[in-house]
């Protein structure tokens, strides 16, 4: 992989406090992407056009913005692969931004290890007050994704780097899937194929930022389910890495109010021993009147963040 093989995704709704950040940090990028594409998926808080200006004052960057009704990230995602020109696709979301190295060193990954359909750096979290070291296996090269996965988190989008073909062959990202949609693609991904991984921190996590997706979470109306993957699991570290991902869904849906989500996802995944205690938590949490799981909840996620920062 070369960086003019790679097209940048970024996927935009409402961020319009933070786009300006993300794009600057694609055309500070050492290495030149072929092309930058920005959806704004219907935002009406005028970030689509900050995107635009930041488009005509670099026109070297080769950036275009595509507009279109609001559809969710999966559908922002997937227009942009349907267009991009790139035989990569690298996303970043627009609360996030990369180091200058970001893409030098993935496609430098790339061609040490050239048959993969995934690759992805590292990451640090920035909370508002600081950036630290994210919850990532400081795995180099082909890893098995599936089990190191288990170990922190192995992808995040703003990280990831795909190869365009093996995404449309895969049937792209799962639209209508409101939460999830990444870890959902990166199982069908790395059943198709290797995962690459890098140690180095270039993207970096906007855990501060506005508008994101766990905070705005809606019932989803949609064919796609983590349940579904279950049929095509072969082995005991991918089936834990669906029960991850679906809990951790779960859990959000229910201090939403979403029990009877919460109920399935408790019997779907009741299997799991490595995520026992976000099985627990997530009963625990659903047995609680609505009312009171939000609120508990926060002060979970903020004591344990503390304790994180703090390497405990």
């Amino acid at each position: 992989m070369k960086s003019s093989d790679i097209s940048v995704i970024v996927p935009l709704y409402n961020k319009a406090a933070e786009i300006e950040r993300a794009l600057l940090s694609v055309v500070s990028q050492r290495a030149v992407p072929c092309e930058t594409l920005v959806v704004d998926d219907g935002s009406t808080d005028g970030g689509g056009d900050i995107a635009e200006r930041f488009a005509a004052a670099h026109p070297e960057a080769n950036i275009r913005v595509i507009r279109q009704p609001n559809g969710g990230v999966s559908a922002a995602r997937n227009r942009a692969i349907a267009e991009a020109k790139g035989e990569y696709a690298a996303l970043l979301d627009a609360d996030d931004c990369w180091t200058p190295e970001h893409l030098s060193d993935l496609a430098d990954l790339s061609e040490r290890y050239p048959d993969c359909t995934l690759y992805a750096s590292s990451f640090s979290v920035n909370d508002g007050r600081r950036t630290v070291a994210g919850d990532t296996p400081q795995c180099a090269g082909r890893v098995d994704f599936f089990a190191v996965s288990l170990r922190g988190y192995a992808v995040i989008p703003s990280s990831a780097v795909l190869r365009r073909e093996d995404v449309i062959a895969a049937g792209g990202f799962p639209e209508g899937m409101r939460m999830g949609e990444d870890q959902y693609l990166w199982v069908k991904l790395a059943r198709r194929g290797a995962v690459a991984l890098s140690p180095a921190r270039t993207a970096i996590y906007s855990k501060a930022a506005s508008n994101r997706s766990a905070a705005i979470y809606r019932p989803e109306v949609c064919r796609f389910s983590f349940e579904d993957l279950l049929a095509g699991a072969s082995g005991d570290a991918e089936r834990e890495y669906i029960a991850r991902a679906a809990l951790g869904k779960a859990l959000t849906a229910s201090a939403k109010g979403g029990t009877d989500e919460a109920r399935r996802a408790l019997t779907a995944f009741g299997y799991t021993r490595h995520n026992r205690r976000a099985w627990l938590k997530l009963r625990a949490v659903n047995a609680l009147p609505v009312s009171w799981r939000q609120p508990l909840l926060n002060i979970y996620n903020t004591l344990a963040w503390v304790l994180a920062r703090k390497g405990l």
